[in-house]
């Protein structure tokens, strides 16, 4: 998959291999694309170029078309059987032009066209690179998600905030305090709570799960505290709580601030005495639990507006982690969405799909309200009609067209234009069309977005429309 973002070259020790047999072109390439910030390694013919290189290659190669002995498109071919994922750029003479669109078809990444731009020739380089890195990181994770034991298969991205979160699963795991897990829907909360347990020393023992917002206030209690037989009309046989049950284990209690007050209370009890009092009981029952629960608001507002005790926050939270929205993970979106496709494809038996530049600038701009279980959805259904009724990422989530060409459609300058309205009309829409909040979200001075904001036909009336997904 590529990335438009001109932002995140790879920058210095990034190889760049250089196939010309012209010397005076060897040295100028060479020049341009160190003014880029890219190593480059130069050779003379194919063969010196496929000593060079190895499936762990992590940059591009640019080569000529006419070259001594194999020609450009023979490298091509020869590379592709290396590593189909090494990018390719072809540099043709006018008459190459036609063979160079075939290289195109064969798998080539790009191909220049001489005379060329110093410039144009760079910011090939630097999306072929960019490319390059996220072949080689989703390889990297997917390397990872194989191993069944290891944290990252469970908690897939490489933004700072998710490895700081996998560092603390692993530690906190060791010990047996309560942890509350903060976060908005669809984040992941009962998959962090699932890892303290796999990851602890209560890993051989019961994971029992229970959603307070699911179940009528009348069950609550009984599904968490168990009862006697003839407790109530209808409880014919005694039963074991959930409490109970994940004796010696973990209990995870999911949107906790929805159990009822009386609830809270008696739960309050139990993490006190480490005792049960089942519904009809005579004696309390003792209990070795370590208790996870979550909240998708923030628990202090919670207490503050009597939705939570306030000494049973105490309890719950000596250790507080909290999930950051997908919106604040930067790329993990790509790498996520692309696992979710690899994983859907062989579920339904069909060839994953690549998405287009404008789906990865959707996936990276996009605000995804419903955060990790959205993009789930959206990778299923993005599998599901690539093949009969393929639409852009954007339209299977939000039903918007707005003027987005058909996957793949449109040059490089329309790509980059469509990227950045949509990084700008994102950041618009967040910050309510303040336009000082704007640029610092996107680092760019006041003139420079007035300029990109008129020329894409943006205006701060952009922040009237509401989110998508959101209304």
């Amino acid at each position: 998959m590529t990335t438009l973002n001109s932002n995140t070259s790879q920058s210095v020790n990034t190889p760049v291999l250089i196939v010309d047999d012209d010397p005076s072109m060897r040295a100028a390439l060479r020049q341009w694309i160190r003014l880029a910030d890219f190593e480059t390694i130069e050779v003379a013919t194919a063969d010196q170029a496929m000593a060079v290189l190895s499936p762990d290659f992590s940059g591009c190669i640019v080569t000529d078309v006419m070259l001594d002995g194999d020609d450009g498109m023979t490298l091509l071919r020869r590379v592709g059987e290396l590593d189909g994922d090494l990018p390719v750029i072809l540099i043709t003479g006018h008459g190459d032009v036609p063979m160079a669109v075939d290289a195109m078809r064969s798998g080539a990444y790009d191909f220049v066209e001489k005379p060329f731009d110093p410039d144009l020739i760079a910011e090939v380089v630097r999306r072929a690179c960019n490319r390059r890195a996220l072949v080689l990181e989703n390889r990297a994770l997917k390397t990872q998600i194989a191993d069944s034991s290891s944290l990252e298969s469970r908690l897939i991205g490489n933004s700072p905030a998710m490895q700081v979160l996998r560092r603390q699963i692993l530690h906190f795991a060791q010990t047996d305090a309560a942890v509350l897990i903060t976060g908005e829907t669809g984040t992941g909360k009962e998959v962090i709570a699932q890892a303290l347990h796999e990851f602890s020393a209560r890993k051989n023992a019961p994971f029992m799960a229970i959603n307070a917002a699911a179940l009528p206030e009348t069950m609550v209690e009984a599904e968490l505290f168990g009862h006697e037989a003839g407790a109530f009309t209808g409880a014919d046989r005694q039963r074991i709580g959930r409490i109970e049950a994940a004796n010696a284990g973990v209990l995870f209690l999911d949107e906790i601030v929805s159990m009822p007050m009386p609830l809270q209370a008696k739960l309050l009890r139990v993490l006190q005495e480490r005792k049960v009092d089942r519904i009809g009981g005579h004696r309390p029952v003792d209990v070795d639990i370590r208790l996870v629960s979550a909240a998708n608001v923030d628990p202090r507002e919670a207490v503050a507006s009597g939705r939570l005790r306030e000494d049973l926050l105490f309890r719950l939270n000596a250790i507080e982690l909290e999930i950051p929205p997908l919106r604040e993970r930067g790329r993990d979106s790509i790498l996520l969405f692309d696992t979710f496709l690899n994983r859907f494809a062989v579920q339904y038996g069909m060839e994953a799909p690549t998405p287009s530049a404008l789906d990865e600038a959707f996936m990276q701009t996009y605000a995804w309200p419903g955060n990790v279980r959205e993009l789930r959805n959206a990778a299923e259904r993005f599998v599901l009609n690539a093949q009969v009724n393929p639409q852009p990422l954007e339209t299977l989530v939000t039903g918007r067209r707005d003027d987005v060409p058909p996957m793949g459609a449109g040059g490089l300058k329309d790509l980059m234009d469509a990227y950045e309205r949509s990084l700008i009309e994102g950041a618009l829409r967040r910050h309510g069309g303040k336009v000082a909040d704007v640029m610092r979200e996107l680092n760019v001075p006041r003139r420079t977005l007035n300029e990109k904001m008129a020329r894409l036909g943006l205006s701060r009336d952009q922040a009237s429309d509401p989110e998508p997904g959101t209304a």
